[in-house]
């Protein structure tokens, strides 16, 4: 099938699918999200399925402006987030061995396994996720070799890379594969220091669940693909964590099939690393008036499917808690 021009693709739009586009400005502004990128990922919410009910272009460029504006205001913080729970790592990883060898920390403290009865199907997949982050590792330093200074530098000196620089090179899903390997008590201890109230966390597997709860969020945002509608979930978010925010906040009914439920998250983590109030509530109010002006671009039958009603509430019991 022949490439469409822009210009079709707009008569495209009006004929078929009945939404308003018309003039240079609104060409220029398809032009910037892109067909594909842009209309074909903001003419839906949540499924291909559930199509938006656009009457015209300015409300999907308002719905697709919502959009980037969330991830603007995310991705600092899922970038600080990240950063201290790696530093945090550091600190109980260096203070536990004693040493900045990846064969010693693999060695010493990287046993979940040892928590199974050995030859059990619990043991083997430990036993297995180990092995597979060693590798990972290992990978990855080869695959960075030639590539970026931290590898090379400690390579061409005949050096072990220190783990602090293969923290550099794994990403967030990784590093949670990493602390879901560390010996239960390891794992304790790094939740302790994160603020994690031991009650809720027996296991010491909050802080790595918090991660994979992130880790989705963090590469869509990184990639600038779609979060308003949560589409970026590859898949169920621990209801722990649900319930520990719920226990220490109030706020009921943390599904994550809400955007919303994700700035709380961040918020709450922000919280226990005990950032100031002044940068949580900044944080949680660009995202209110986020929505504050997408409620004034669309109408409400698009709205509401967005942002749900309790979008409000919820960010109030949160405000309220600093």
């Amino acid at each position: 099938m022949k490439p469409k021009s822009i210009n079709s693709l707009m008569i495209y739009m009006r004929d078929e699918k009945k939404i308003g586009i018309n003039g240079s400005l609104q060409k220029k502004k398809l032009r910037y999200m892109g067909y594909f990128h842009g209309y074909k990922g903001y003419r839906y919410c949540n499924s291909p399925n559930s199509l938006l009910p656009y009457k015209n272009f300015n409300e999907l460029q308002a719905v697709y402006d919502f959009d980037m504006k969330i991830k603007a205001a995310l991705y600092p913080q899922i970038m600080f987030l990240e950063t201290a729970m790696k530093n945090y790592a550091l600190e109980i990883i260096l203070n536990e061995t004693g040493s900045s060898r990846f064969a010693d920390i693999y060695s010493q403290i990287m046993k979940n396994y040892k928590s199974f009865s050995v030859g059990s199907d619990l043991y083997k997949n430990a036993v297995s996720k180990r092995l597979a982050v060693r590798n990972k590792i290992y990978g990855n330093i080869s695959r960075d070799y030639g590539k970026k200074y931290i590898v090379t530098h400690y390579y061409d000196k005949d050096a072990p890379i220190p783990i602090w620089a293969i923290f550099e090179l794994l990403s967030l899903g990784e590093f949670g594969n990493f602390i879901s390997c560390l010996d239960p008590v390891v794992r304790k201890k790094l939740s302790v220091s994160v603020g994690i109230k031991s009650s809720f966390d027996q296991d010491g597997k909050m802080t790595e669940k918090i991660v994979f709860a992130l880790k989705d969020l963090r590469n869509a945002v990184a990639h600038n693909n779609t979060v308003f509608d949560t589409r970026f979930k590859t898949g169920a978010v621990s209801k722990r964590i649900s319930g520990y925010i719920t226990a220490e906040t109030g706020i009921n009914n943390i599904t994550f099939n809400s955007i919303v439920d994700y700035v709380i998250l961040i918020s709450f983590v922000m919280y226990l690393f005990k950032r100031t109030k002044t940068d949580i509530v900044n944080f949680i109010c660009c995202f209110e008036n986020a929505c504050e002006e997408l409620r004034k671009a669309v109408p409400m039958n698009i709205y509401s499917r967005i942002v749900y009603t309790d979008t409000k509430s919820k960010l109030s019991l949160m405000k309220k808690i600093l």
